[in-house]
């Protein structure tokens, strides 16, 4: 099987939780492109988002996206915008690493954002906020995937189990 894999897709769609259960599955480490431009910075992203403004943000995430797309080793998960630039679509599909599309719906997405403040751009009408960025990204989740898990109501061990299977598949 694969030794790498990448984990695409919108806010509530699970990726770090899945990313983090299908690593230890296949028994490789796991990568959060959040995590690691907050451990950059020195600060949560939704404080990027207020203090340098999300155009300074997608910066920083397209260097992170470039070293750990250089690097490949085991699971990475994006942050839901971290796909939607040009050059990050380029730098995607020059790989031959597998992409998985976490696809969900609103009414799944909902309750695991809770659209609360931490999402800095969903916070005016969270629902209408995530719907529309849906709209905007799906087309280039679905560009970049080489495979499509549907999330809704499902446990995180059936999304895993689906994805292995997938990534096994693959391999033949």
């Amino acid at each position: 099987m694969t030794s790498s894999v990448i984990l695409i897709g919108p806010p509530g769609a699970g990726k770090s939780t899945i990313g983090k259960q299908l690593a230890k599955k296949m028994q490789v480490p796991f990568t959060d492109t959040d995590s690691l431009i907050e451990v950059e910075v020195g600060t949560s992203i939704s404080e990027i988002f207020v203090d340098k403004g999300e155009e300074w943000f997608r910066e920083i995430e397209l260097k992170i996206l470039k070293e750990q797309v250089a690097l490949c080793s085991g699971v990475l998960s994006l942050g839901g915008g971290a796909p939607l630039s040009e050059s990050a679509q380029t730098i995607l599909m020059s790989q031959e690493v597998p992409i998985i599309y976490l696809d969900v719906s609103l009414a799944t997405a909902a309750p695991r954002v809770g659209f609360n403040r931490d999402r800095p751009l969903l916070l005016n009408n969270p629902r209408a906020s995530w719907q529309a960025l849906m709209e905007k990204r799906r087309p280039i989740y679905l560009s970049l995937a080489t495979h499509i898990v549907k999330v809704d109501d499902r446990s995180p061990s059936e999304i895993v189990n689906e994805a292995l299977a997938l990534l096994l598949v693959e391999e033949k």
